[in-house]
């Protein structure tokens, strides 16, 4: 309010000295029109007035709805503003937070990558122990003996299987593919006991078992690093949705706080005009009172004064005055 009165006095400053400058001119030749008595011309002078303050009265309501409507878009561009101002804190929010999900993500990346290169290398180990086993298990090392390799007897153990579980046979034959059987599998058992009992052997069979549990060990960090660095890829991507959610609310909160803005600026412009039209009324109802000494004027500012005292005595006990209000204690000089 304080900018407004202050915006007011200085426009009035203005006006008031060119006011002065027509008044000065003007007075000197202010007399009677020929043939018409002082009773005529003040009656037309009072009509004039009437008119000119019917007309005042009209552009003061109307400059007051611009200024109640100015008022409300103002507070509805506040609204837009605070909420507008509240989205984008919580976007900052969730981008805060997609950013450290995106960090435990990175992070958890790498560790699947390093532990992946100590499964291989165990995996490594455990292929090259097989090899180093395979002659062994094949008793390939044994061709002095003239034995058929263990794996050899293995596959004419599963042939014969599967000839007796597929094929109709005759009781002497079922018989002696029994037999076979059961001397099959007994050298397959003795040669296997010896094969665990050879101390080079055990050696290898030991180093394999670690490294298998080692490279399994691996495997399965590999697999819980991966589940988590998922989980931390799609919380980040349900931060960054949500965020760009907010951000377009955001924006529609941001052009209205634009629309509302330029609308109270017009409408505030709309105000500033109609305020100066009364001011233009209000000088030329002065000069009207001015020619006619006579007539009315004494007792309207009188009464304009009365009012205008006890306006400014509401307003310095801290009540709100409307626009009228405030043109009145211009008008009176207490403003």
């Amino acid at each position: 309010m304080e900018d407004f009165v202050e915006e007011i006095q200085q426009q009035d400053s203005q006006e008031e000295q060119q006011v002065a400058l027509a008044t000065e001119e003007t007075t000197e030749d202010a007399a009677l029109p020929t043939g018409e008595s002082a009773t005529e011309t003040t009656v037309a002078s009072e009509e004039e007035l009437n008119e000119l303050e019917e007309k005042r009265s009209i552009v003061n309501e109307d400059a007051e709805k611009h200024r109640k409507l100015r008022d409300e878009l103002n507070n509805q561009t506040k609204e837009w503003k605070a909420k507008r101002d509240e989205l984008n804190a919580q976007v900052k929010e969730l981008v805060d937070e997609a950013a450290k999900c995106r960090e435990e993500r990175d992070s958890l990346n790498k560790k699947v990558r390093e532990t992946k290169e100590l499964r291989d290398e165990w995996n490594q180990k455990v292929t090259a122990l097989k090899e180093q086993l395979a002659p062994f298990r094949n008793n390939e090392n044994k061709d002095e003996k003239n034995e058929v390799p263990v794996k050899q007897l293995k596959k004419q153990l599963q042939d014969l299987e599967y000839t007796q579980q597929t094929k109709a046979l005759g009781k002497d034959k079922e018989n002696e593919i029994i037999k076979q059987i059961s001397i099959l599998a007994k050298e397959i058992a003795d040669r296997e006991k010896t094969y665990e009992q050879n101390d080079e052997v055990k050696e290898l069979v030991n180093q394999l078992r670690e490294s298998k549990a080692q490279a399994e060990v691996y495997h399965r960090q590999v697999s819980e690093y991966a589940e988590q660095a998922q989980a931390a890829h799609d919380k980040m991507i349900g931060y960054y949705d949500k965020a760009s959610e907010l951000r377009k609310e955001a924006d529609a909160a941001q052009a209205k706080f634009v629309e509302c803005k330029q609308a109270a600026d017009e409408e505030h412009r709309k105000h500033i005009e109609q305020i100066k039209s009364v001011h233009e009324m209000d000088k030329n109802a002065s000069n009207f009172q001015k020619k006619n000494k006579g007539g009315r004027a004494p007792k309207k500012d009188n009464e304009g004064k009365k009012e205008a005292k006890e306006i400014f005595e509401r307003f310095r006990a801290g009540e709100k005055l409307s626009t009228e209000d405030l043109m009145a204690l211009q008008k009176s000089g207490y403003l």
